[in-house]
C-alpha cells in the first residue's frame, strides 16, 4: 500500500461547505473521567453542533451500558476488557470485521481514531481496506510510561508500534510544535499541530466556593494547593509531595487538595496523612474544586499536552509546571504562571516554595492567568479539526 500523502499546511480555517459523517473510534468516553475522554466527548458535541453526523465508536463500558435516550449520537459500543491496574477503565477489543461490516452498509465521510489500543488498530485497518480517509490524535505518551513500571525496555517496542500506527493515517493531530518536534525525529509522519481547548464557561474563577473551602478546613487566610489527574506513578506524585512538604515550611496553614483516583491513592495518602483525597471529579463539581483553590502543582512529565494545565489556568489559579507540553505554550515564566526546566525537580520545588513564601507573587499571576486561555475555545478547536478533514477529503477527491 502506498502511504499517504503528506498534510497540508493549513493557515485558515474556513466554514465548511458540506455536513460530514465522521465515525469517532475512542477506547475511553465519558462517564469515564480521563483527559482522553473528556476531550474527545468535547470535539463530538462541538462538531455536532456544527451539524455534522457523528457515530461514536467504543468500548461498552459495563454490562448495562447504553447510549442515553434523548443523546441524539449514534453510539457503537463493542466488547472491551478492564485495563490492567485500571479495572475502572476497559480496553476494545479487535473488531475489524463487524467495522468493515457496520462502515460498508453507511460508509463514514472520514475516520477520526483517538486512542491506539487494539479497537483503534482494528479501526485503522478497516478504514484502509475500504480507503476512507483516517485522522488520528497522538494523546498519551505510552512509550514514555514504561519506565515508571519497570519495564523501561518497552520503550522502543512500544514507540514503534505507535510510530506504525500512527504513519499508516492521513494526518496524525498533535496538541503542541514541541510534541510535533519531538515525535518527527522519532519517524513520525504527516503531523499536523491543533490545540486542545478549554471550556472557559465551566472553568471560572466565579465558581469559587467558601463552603468547600470550610470543608477543607480553609478559611479566607488559608492558601489551597492543587492537583488534579490520575494517581499513578507515570504523574511524578512524588515530587508533588515534595514540593508540598517543601512550602508548608515557609507556610504551614497551606491544605493540600488532590483530585483524581488511581492505584497509587494509597501510597499517597500514607506519604502524606493530611493530604485531602478528593476522589475524581467532573463536570461542575470539578469546576468548583479548581475555583476554589489558589496553587496549581503539576510536576508530570509524561503529558501528551496536560488538559490541567488550561483547565487550572482558566480558573484563576498560580501554577507550577516543568517548561513542558501545554504550560510550555501557556505560561509566561513570572507573569501567569511558573516554568522550571524540564526535569529538575529542584527547580520546580524552588517554585513552589517561592509562591509559599510570597503570596503577593501568587495573586498577581492569578490575576494574569485567566486571559491566557481567552483564544483557547473550543469552537476555533473543532473549526480546525473540521478543516483537515475536509482537506482530506478535497485531496482524495483529486486523486480518485
Amino acid at each position: 500500500m502506498n502511504s499517504p500523502a503528506p498534510c497540508l499546511h493549513i493557515e485558515r480555517y474556513p466554514s465548511p461547505q458540506q455536513s460530514l459523517r465522521v465515525a469517532v473510534v475512542s477506547e475511553t468516553y465519558p462517564p469515564e473521567v480521563n483527559g482522553v475522554a473528556i476531550t474527545v466527548d468535547r470535539l463530538v458535541r462541538g462538531l455536532q453542533a456544527r451539524n455534522h453526523d457523528i457515530q461514536v465508536i467504543r468500548p461498552r463500558q459495563h454490562a448495562l451500558d447504553q447510549a442515553a435516550a434523548h443523546d441524539p449520537l449514534e453510539h457503537v459500543l463493542m466488547r472491551g476488557l478492564p485495563i490492567p491496574r485500571y479495572p475502572h477503565l476497559r480496553m476494545g477489543l479487535p473488531a475489524k470485521n463487524a467495522l468493515l461490516k457496520l462502515w460498508t452498509v453507511r460508509r463514514p465521510d472520514v475516520v477520526h481514531i483517538a486512542t491506539e489500543g487494539p479497537l483503534g488498530w482494528s479501526a485503522l485497518q478497516a478504514a484502509r481496506k475500504l480507503k476512507l480517509p483516517v485522522s488520528s490524535d497522538f494523546r498519551t505518551n505510552f512509550h514514555a510510561y514504561s519506565r515508571h513500571y519497570g519495564a523501561g525496555w518497552l520503550h522502543k517496542p512500544i514507540a514503534a508500534y505507535l510510530r506504525k500506527f500512527h504513519n499508516r493515517a492521513d494526518c496524525t493531530l498533535v496538541p503542541t510544535p514541541q510534541l510535533a518536534n519531538e515525535l518527527q525525529t522519532m519517524g513520525f509522519e504527516r503531523l499536523l499541530v491543533v490545540a486542545r481547548g478549554v471550556d472557559t464557561q465551566r472553568f471560572h474563577p466565579a465558581h469559587r466556593s467558601a463552603d468547600l473551602r470550610a470543608a477543607w478546613g480553609a478559611d479566607a487566610s488559608t492558601r489551597v494547593v492543587l492537583s488534579v489527574g490520575r494517581l499513578a506513578a507515570e504523574k511524578n506524585l512524588s515530587l508533588l509531595i515534595e514540593a508540598f512538604e517543601a512550602m508548608r515550611h515557609v507556610d504551614p496553614r497551606l491544605k493540600l487538595v488532590v483530585v483524581g483516583d488511581g492505584p497509587e491513592r494509597a501510597a499517597l495518602q500514607a506519604r502524606c496523612p493530611d493530604a485531602i483525597l478528593a476522589g475524581p471529579r467532573r463536570d461542575a463539581d470539578l469546576a468548583t474544586h479548581y475555583a476554589s483553590a489558589d496553587i496549581f502543582l503539576f510536576p508530570s512529565l509524561t503529558e501528551t499536552y496536560g488538559n490541567v494545565t488550561p483547565e487550572a489556568l482558566a480558573s484563576g489559579l498560580a501554577v507550577v509546571a516543568f517548561d513542558y507540553a501545554a504550560a510550555a505554550e501557556l505560561i509566561r515564566h513570572g507573569d501567569n504562571g511558573l516554568l522550571a526546566p524540564v526535569g529538575d525537580a529542584s527547580a520546580f520545588i524552588h517554585r513552589a516554595v517561592d509562591l509559599a513564601a510570597q503570596p503577593a507573587l501568587g495573586e498577581n499571576l492569578r490575576q494574569q492567568a485567566r486571559d491566557t486561555t481567552q483564544s483557547l475555545d473550543w469552537a476555533v478547536i473543532v473549526t480546525q479539526v473540521e478543516s483537515t478533514w475536509m482537506q482530506l477529503l478535497q485531496r482524495q477527491a483529486a486523486n480518485a
